[in-house]
């Protein structure tokens, strides 16, 4: 019998999944639209994830499954064209967390070995990651699953020495954190925290885990609420130290590996060095923590008859076939599209989802014994946010066309599913009128 999970490796799964490799990657871009406020965003953004937080851990409670968040939409919408359309959009979503993590991969590793042609380093970098620890997962990820709470253990103690050493030492730029110098507006605030939304996705993981946990009634609210109110507290101190250390000028210069910079100012090359290898070291975790989850993810969708059942087949005891789409897309959108085009439409497709799970909870709430309250609060903040953020895409030239990379996402999903599901239909016909005959 497999030994269930406590109360404390739960909480990892949570807390590791949010802070992978997001908060590398996309500080600098939070920055750069929010400016000082920044800390405000990181809250602002975490307060929608503990609303939807709330939805996951009822939902969870009374449907547990390995199937997580596909178990809850096709629970909630019923198995057809919309819960398919859904669930692609999930998988397409696990394939820009593996396009952000990459790249942040590759920016702190073309810097910190001081590669001249950077964006080519940089490029090679997020490629070489994402085929070696697709490579491994094939092969057999038992070993650096099992290192998952080692890995955020060591990543946690070295963002923690950065903190405390950031928060000691004398900031130079501490004027930036006041809120008369913000220079931007409410709704840029709230807007740029939707970029970063993304961040917080990672408690959804628990739920996939549902059924091998000890004492959910204890567990879950901690896991999802405690683990989500970490993390704020501890995006927030980080941010707030970039923005003490750092003037505006130099995070946006070095935006995309900002946090080594940070760390520079504070405790010199030493500091560089490390939040260099913690950056390294949480991307190839959150990387192969994706990985590992996608292999599930498709296969649950299959199951569900959502994507073709062939997907579930497999090759050496392996199945391999979801690794190999999310490879695959994921090296064409981390080499094609730029970072902050691929922030954008990942926190949008997780509040389209997380927005149909706190509808699925409103629902259901009268028969899990949920708040209606606070799931309808959090469909209204997801649905707001949605609108927030691609308001603030399409105000700029430069990001306009932004907006057509979530539509083609979403369009994608949808025409897939309707293409599986008429193929489908017509060979279920096909194979009833052979057996008439």
């Amino acid at each position: 019998m497999n030994k269930k999970l406590g109360t404390l490796p739960v909480v990892s799964i949570a807390f590791g999944g949010m802070v992978g490799g997001g908060i590398f990657a996309v500080t600098g871009l939070a920055v750069g639209i929010t400016h000082g406020a920044a800390p405000i965003a990181f809250i602002i953004a975490g307060f929608i994830a503990l609303l939807t937080a709330y939805s996951y851990w009822k939902l969870t409670l009374a449907l547990p499954s390995d199937g997580g968040t596909v178990e809850f939409i096709n629970q909630g919408f019923g198995t057809g064209v919309l819960s398919g359309t859904l669930n692609i959009l999930l998988c397409l979503n696990y394939v820009v967390l593996l396009s952000v993590y990459a790249y942040a991969f590759g920016s702190y590793g073309a810097h910190l070995f001081g590669f001249e042609d950077f964006n080519l380093w940089l490029h090679a970098l997020l490629s070489g990651v994402i085929v070696v620890l697709f490579l491994i997962n094939i092969i057999g990820a038992d070993f650096v699953v099992k290192s998952e709470t080692t890995l955020n253990i060591v990543k946690l103690f070295l963002l923690l020495i950065f903190i405390i050493a950031g928060l000691l030492t004398p900031m130079q730029h501490i004027e930036t954190l006041f809120p008369k110098n913000y220079d931007v507006s409410a709704l840029s605030i709230f807007s740029g925290a939707m970029i970063i939304f993304l961040n917080y996705e990672g408690f959804e993981l628990v739920a996939n885990a549902a059924k091998e946990i000890k004492d959910p009634k204890k567990t879950l609210p901690i896991a999802y609420i405690g683990s989500v109110l970490m993390t704020i507290i501890l995006y927030v101190l980080i941010v707030t130290v970039v923005l003490g250390h750092l003037s505006l000028t130099q995070i946006s210069t070095h935006s995309n590996y900002v946090l080594s910079i940070a760390a520079n100012s504070v405790f010199g090359t030493t500091g560089f060095t490390l939040i260099s290898i913690t950056a390294l070291i949480a991307t190839t975790s959150a990387i192969n923590a994706t990985f590992y989850a996608s292999s599930r993810l498709v296969d649950s969708i299959a199951k569900s008859k959502e994507l073709p059942q062939k997907l579930e087949r497999t090759i050496l005891g392996k199945k391999i076939w979801g690794l190999v789409i999310f490879a695959f897309l994921a090296l064409l959108l981390a080499n094609t599209v730029p970072l902050n085009a691929i922030a954008t439409v990942g926190s949008a497709g997780f509040l389209i989802i997380f927005g149909a799970v706190n509808w699925i909870c409103f629902q259901k709430s009268k028969d899990i014994d949920a708040s209606s309250i606070i799931s309808i609060t959090g469909v209204i903040f997801c649905s707001v946010a949605l609108l927030a953020l691609c308001w603030h895409v399409i105000q700029s030239e430069l990001t306009r066309n932004h907006i057509w990379i979530l539509v083609g996402m979403i369009a994608f999903s949808y025409i897939t599913e309707v293409v599986y599901q008429t193929v489908k239909k017509k060979s279920n016909l096909h194979g009833l009128n052979l057996k008439n005959d």
